[in-house]
């Protein structure tokens, strides 16, 4: 990036990005030694955000959580937010008739992201939440938007990622996820079987933009007794119907993969 940023705005970004992997409210000290600033820096940043609204203090423990105003930025968003708006009936179609959790998730900065969860009538309690990021390398939705980057892009991704075994079937090594991703280019669809969470199996498909790049993610997950082989065979045609209506409805002129 050749802009120059302003050191004290990424700062405050960086306060409130605390909370997107960190408990509910954070004390400047905690701040103070995540960040590694000094507890007068980071008590001025948190000053300026709570008399702005983004942050709130608890009068009872002297903790900070994130204020009203970034509730009120993130319905902004939301409201303008298309994907959302053009994946969401589409979504509840695939609950309605499926009766299982769909997910969906956008690739943002090489990161993937949660951004609309729908529980089927059976849900049960998984990992995934709205604000939450996916792992690139052994979720349905990581691997389906990873598979077509491009090659620099996924060298890159897989280079600075802990490849952190979540089960004993998770895929730690580098060239066997990149031969892995080969497979799930070729077929237009990802699945997850026990690679995040035992007991639970996905299967998620692409979706593309305008400019044919993968941007983000639908998947169906379910508990791994309940997608037998026919059962998942149903599941990938749909996530995959799915995924190209939403590609389309996005301005993706080209046929979607193998569909």
């Amino acid at each position: 990036m050749t802009e120059r940023l302003i050191q004290s705005i990424e700062r405050a970004a960086d306060v409130l990005e605390l909370f997107l992997i960190s408990s509910e409210e954070l004390s400047v000290k905690e701040m103070s030694d995540r960040l590694g600033l000094s507890k007068s820096t980071v008590h001025g940043i948190i000053k300026t955000l709570e008399y702005r609204g983004y942050l709130k203090q608890d009068p009872n423990n002297l903790k900070y959580k994130l204020g009203l105003k970034l509730f009120e930025l993130g319905n902004k968003v939301s409201a303008q937010f298309d994907l959302s708006k053009i994946a969401r009936p589409i979504i509840k179609e695939l609950v309605d008739d499926l009766k299982e959790t769909v997910h969906l998730v956008v690739f943002e900065r090489g990161e993937v992201i949660y951004v609309e969860k729908i529980d089927g009538p059976q849900a049960i309690r998984i990992y995934s939440q709205v604000g939450k990021k996916a792992p690139i390398h052994c979720t349905g939705v990581g691997k389906s938007i990873l598979a077509f980057q491009d090659e620099e892009e996924i060298e890159r991704l897989l280079s600075n990622t802990e490849l952190k075994p979540y089960t004993e079937f998770t895929m730690t090594d580098k060239e066997e996820v990149k031969k892995h991703l080969q497979t799930i280019r070729e077929q237009g669809y990802a699945t997850d079987d026990e690679e995040i969470e035992l007991g639970l199996k996905c299967v998620a498909a692409p979706i593309f933009d305008h400019y044919g790049k993968a941007i983000a993610a639908i998947s169906c997950a379910a508990p791994k007794f309940r997608m037998g082989d026919e059962r998942q065979t149903e599941i990938i045609r749909r996530m995959k119907e799915a995924a190209a209506m939403i590609s389309r409805n996005m301005g993706y002129q080209q046929k979607p993969v193998h569909l």
